[in-house]
């Protein structure tokens, strides 16, 4: 029986057994596919998630949504799940994801928004997987195996291997002296629902740790899938620092520095996903995604000595990958 067949004999058999219209919500980026539902009951629409069991576990999504929607936050509620089949029925928190509402206008209320949420969030005290030295380090990996080898066909000589871990050390030694709190991981655009109460909707948190205090920051701001001015951003840091509790007693230049470098390691990690994603997962479209999240990576070397190293090594790739096509 394949997947769909069997997530429909397991709507026919909840207590309601009204649900119908079975329609393509979203993927993911993971092996997670995400359905609308309508409900002649009281005609409204849910959400069914199918996480294949043998690919997917589904007791993380379950742990964080209650983690969150205790402090708060808009997360979907849970209403209905079947995990030896890999299948939950959740809240519809609609179909407008903040990718396809910011605009130069409306862009500093949903922030703010999205900001006040991340708060509560970074409140949460619960034991979560940690952003420890290790999954960092693999993570960051990620941008050699599948970025530079895979796809661009690279592989580094040992000094440039040694150079490259120079500047991976600095970047995670930067991410382990920041202030630990809950980290969504993904926090960012398009995981991001504008809802009509209790602004944003939250989706797609299942994989939160408990991390560094600047990198949902970096998910949100410097967003692989929008871009906004250095300006506006800083301002918004601002607008950040000064809502979380005084005692953190963190000044902007710390906080702008662990968000400058918090961001490299995660676009780093970013382009080895993209990368993956196409080539191991087929999901071409994510190579579309390559370019901007590469120039947040590029701006941000040329204001840290630290990762020259880093901006001389992309620039000789780069060089070297525009005289290859020439030819």
């Amino acid at each position: 029986m394949d997947r769909l067949t069997q997530l429909k004999q397991w709507l026919e058999q909840l207590s309601e057994n009204t649900y119908t219209n079975l329609q393509p919500a979203s993927a993911d980026a993971s092996f997670r596919q995400y359905f609308r539902v309508g409900n002649n009951k009281d005609n409204k629409t849910y959400i069914v998630m199918d996480a294949p069991p043998e690919k997917e576990d589904c007791r993380p999504f379950l742990q964080v949504t209650e983690l969150i929607r205790s402090c708060g936050v808009n997360a979907p509620a849970i209403l209905a799940m079947d995990m030896q089949q890999g299948f939950l029925l959740l809240d519809d928190l609609g179909n407008k994801p903040y990718l396809d509402q910011l605009n130069e206008n409306n862009a500093d209320e949903l922030y703010i928004d999205a900001i006040d949420a991340l708060i509560k969030m970074q409140s949460i005290d619960a034991i979560l997987p940690t952003y420890d030295e290790q999954r960092l380090q693999t993570e960051i990996d990620l941008f050699e195996t599948w970025y530079l080898n895979r796809h661009l066909g690279i592989q580094l000589s040992r000094t440039q291997k040694a150079f490259l871990g120079k500047v991976f050390k600095s970047l995670i030694q930067n991410a382990l002296e920041q202030p630990q709190v809950f980290v969504h991981r993904d926090y960012h655009s398009r995981n991001l629902m504008l809802t009509e109460k209790n602004n944003p909707g939250v989706i797609d948190y299942q994989d939160a740790v408990i991390g560094p205090i600047s990198y949902d920051l970096v998910s949100l701001f410097k967003d692989c899938y929008i871009e906004w001015p250095r300006e506006r951003v800083e301002l918004w840091l601002e607008l950040y620092l000064a809502r979380i509790t005084p005692a953190r007693l963190i000044d902007r230049q710390t906080l702008v520095r662990w968000f400058d470098l918090m961001g490299v390691q995660r676009h780093l990690k970013v382009l080895g996903i993209f990368a993956r994603l196409n080539y191991r997962d087929g999901k071409a479209q994510y190579l579309n995604d390559l370019p901007l999240t590469l120039k947040y990576v590029l701006d941000t070397c040329q204001h840290y000595k630290e990762l020259k190293p880093l901006q001389h090594l992309l620039e000789e790739i780069t060089a070297s990958t525009t005289s290859k096509a020439a030819v």
